[in-house]
Parts: structure tokens; C-alpha cells; sequence
């Protein structure tokens, strides 16, 4: 459906900036010298995209995302390399793109819906069911120029979405609008992609990107950094953004401990044992440490300490029930591994310290703050202790509890 070969993007930094024709003559006859910098915002993306896959596209600011989007939407041109794109492209980049201001939002759709190539019949037949998911009737006959940012958005997104493209492309303009319509626009990618066709994502939210792509492309410093399974995918983004990933393995010489015993790794796995930096609210996740016990004189009890990205603590977990907590473990290499339940946590990053303490009298042999992060993604189903509020949801847990209510009388 998507084919990028080579795709690369120069842009001329620097220099005065020519307004005119006037301005461009000057400049040549004074022969102004002009210090001419290039900023490569792609370089040499390649990359084919399936019929029916949902993409997203992730980054830091200033690696290519939006660049990428535009080049894709034929906004922009490549300045070397090709994109092939099969099929209709709706797109929705920036607010309000494609909008004319003096027109009303009724004229834009049509006009919209003719830069797609469709026929007025086609445009009509989807006109009421594009209006009633913008939920924009009241103000549907003014002219778009007085419409908020967030009008803007709802429109675009409606029309983007329903006028049936084979690809959408769909950058972080979602953060516009507020949080119940932001998940409406999330289950209306999630039905393109399962109806089959084509859905290209970029946001800086990851629970987002973890909800609805299956694949995701990590760009950095215009070029592809990584390409695969959106899970591994943002682990590996996630552990370079932080330094913390969803697994930690030290090298022999640098292992955190004393002589008692050493620390090896740390690591956050699904309930099939598999690496994970992402993890449902409502699925089960598991944290092992692997450490090497090099003295067998000390009751040693693993212990794992749970923070929130404010730095606050959950919960502390010790191993309390296990045969080793009075006696001495034998020399060895173990694995003590913990199971969290699902919709226990609340949504957002997580970060885990590991420790291994002796209590009676206290010593610690190693702790190590920040040893893995994992981030837990509400789905939104409905299911989850969040229901059907698409708010904000403060707390550092969210259980999802037994609720009995009795009519009085």
C-alpha cells in the first residue's frame, strides 16, 4: 500500500529570506554572499507498508515524524527518493489544513471531499455521519474562520476519517481536542484498521501508539532507527529515552552488590514470559531479578520497590513467604520473580528498583533505583476500573473494586 525508498528531505537554513521579486533581484546583482547550512530532516528513509496495517510513527521533536507525514500526503516533495502511496490518502497534519477560512465548515466538506477525488454523490451519502461525529451542527453554516482550534479539529478529523480513504495519515493534532473526543477518534483508527485498510500514526503518547498499531517506526535524527513490532519497538525507544528499558543486564565486572551477592538482571515480562515495556491495564505483568549468591551465611529476602513518573512510591513488595527468609540460601545463581495483578496500577510509566537485603541485623548487599521501567496502557474498552470516563484519572492505583448499591425502601 506504502512503498518509501530513499526518501530524503533538505532543507536551506540561513541567509536572508527573499519576499519578493524585487528582494531576489537585489540579492543577486549585490551578489550577497549567504551562508548556506542544509538540515537533512529525512535521510534515506525506506520503508513498504501493507494493505490493512496500522503504523505508528515515533520520535522525539525534530526527528522527521511530521516531515515524513507530509512528504507521504504529497504536501512536500522529497528532495532525493520516492514514495508510492496505492489508493485514496486522507490526511489530517495540522489544524485546519486544507480548510478554506471564508468558507463555512458544510462548503469545506464538500470542498475537502472533491480534493479527495469523490463525487458529490459520495460526499453526500457520508455528509449527516460526518457532521454528527464532529458534533459541530450548531455552527455547521459559519465560516470556519471563527471556529476554535478545537472545532477545527473535530471537523478535519471527521472529514479525514469518513470519506473513506484507503490510507489515513493522522499526526499529533489529536492532543487538540479534549479527552472524550480524543477517544472517539481513537476507536474511529481502530475500525479503519480492522475494516482493512491503511492507518499511519504519529503521537508522542505511547499508550496510544501501543493500543492501535501493531508495527511501529522509531525515526531519529531523520533516519529509521528501528522497524517492527510496535512492543519491541517502544522498548527500545523508551530505554533510550530514559536509560531505562524494559530489561537490564549487567556485565559481570559491573555488577551492582558486595561480597555477599551480586545483582545480574532485572526484567519486566507478560504472563508468557516475554520481555514487555508495555502492558495492559487489565493483563497481569511480571518483574524478575536474576542475582548470584557468592556467601552462604546470611538470610537474603529480594525486594522490589515501585514508583510512578512523580517519583512517588506505590508499593514496596518483599519475598515475606518464601523457605529462604530465616535461613541462609546456598551459593548460586537465582531468579525470584513477583506477579502484579492486572487493573491494580494506574496508567503511565513505571519504574522498579531492586533490592536484596539482609534484616536481622540490616544489610543491604545491593539496591539499584531505576533498574527497568514498563509503561501500563489503558485500553478504553470500557472494561477497565476506568469505564466509559475518558477523563483524567488521578491516583497512583486504580483497582478495579465490588460495588454493591440497594434502593432504599
Amino acid at each position: 500500500m506504502i512503498k518509501a525508498r530513499e526518501l530524503t528531505k533538505e532543507y536551506v537554513l540561513g541567509g536572508a529570506a527573499t519576499t519578493s521579486i524585487r528582494d531576489a533581484l537585489t540579492a543577486l546583482v549585490k551578489r550577497k554572499a549567504v551562508d548556506r547550512k542544509i538540515l537533512r530532516a529525512l535521510d534515506g528513509v525506506s520503508f513498504e507498508i501493507s494493505e490493512g496495517e496500522t503504523v505508528g510513527i515515533i520520535g522525539g521533536n525534530g526527528a522527521g515524524k511530521s516531515t515524513l507525514l507530509k512528504v507521504l500526503s504529497r504536501i512536500t516533495k522529497p528532495t532525493y527518493g520516492a514514495a508510492e502511496i496505492a489508493g485514496r490518502v486522507g490526511s489530517l497534519l495540522e489544524v485546519g489544513t486544507g480548510f478554506h477560512n471564508e468558507l463555512s465548515g458544510r462548503e469545506n466538506i464538500y470542498l475537502n471531499g472533491a480534493i479527495l477525488g469523490m463525487r458529490r454523490s459520495e460526499i453526500d451519502a457520508r455528509f449527516d455521519e460526518i457532521v454528527a461525529f464532529s458534533e459541530i451542527e450548531k455552527f455547521l453554516d459559519t465560516p470556519v474562520k471563527h471556529y476554535s482550534s478545537g472545532m477545527y479539529m473535530r471537523l478535519a478529523f471527521s472529514i479525514a476519517a469518513h470519506l473513506d480513504p484507503e490510507v489515513l495519515i493522522v499526526d499529533e493534532v489529536l492532543a487538540v481536542g479534549d479527552m472524550a473526543f480524543q477517544k472517539k477518534c481513537l476507536g474511529k483508527m481502530r475500525t479503519i484498521g480492522e475494516s482493512g485498510r491503511t492507518v499511519l500514526f504519529v503521537s508522542h503518547d505511547m499508550s496510544a501508539i501501543s493500543r492501535l498499531c501493531s508495527r511501529a517506526i522509531w525515526l531519529k535524527s531523520g533516519k529509521v532507527a528501528a522497524d517492527g513490532e510496535t512492543r519491541e519497538v517502544l522498548d527500545a525507544y523508551l530505554h533510550e529515552q530514559s536509560q531505562t528499558g524494559a530489561e537490564h543486564i549487567w556485565e559481570k565486572a559491573d555488577r551492582p552488590g558486595d561480597d555477599t551477592a551480586k545483582l545480574n538482571s532485572v526484567r519486566v515480562t507478560d504472563r508468557d514470559g516475554e520481555t514487555t515495556a508495555i502492558i495492559d491495564i487489565r493483563q497481569r505483568v511480571y518483574v524478575e531479578m536474576e542475582y548470584e549468591v557468592l556467601k552462604d551465611d546470611k538470610p537474603l529476602v529480594p525486594n522490589l520497590h515501585f514508583f510512578n513518573e512523580q517519583n512517588v512510591c506505590i508499593f514496596v513488595t518483599h519475598d515475606w513467604g518464601s523457605e529462604w527468609r530465616h535461613r541462609a540460601r546456598p551459593r548460586g545463581t537465582y531468579t525470584s520473580r513477583v506477579e502484579i495483578p492486572g487493573n491494580f496500577l494506574a496508567e503511565g510509566s513505571i519504574y522498579v528498583g531492586a533490592a536484596l537485603t539482609t534484616y536481622q541485623p540490616l544489610d543491604v548487599h545491593f539496591v539499584e533505583w531505576d533498574a527497568v521501567r514498563f509503561t501500563v496502557a489503558d485500553s478504553l474498552d470500557g472494561d477497565s476500573a476506568r469505564g466509559d470516563y475518558a477523563g483524567t484519572m488521578p491516583g497512583i492505583v486504580r483497582p478495579v473494586l465490588h460495588w454493591d448499591t440497594e434502593a432504599a425502601g
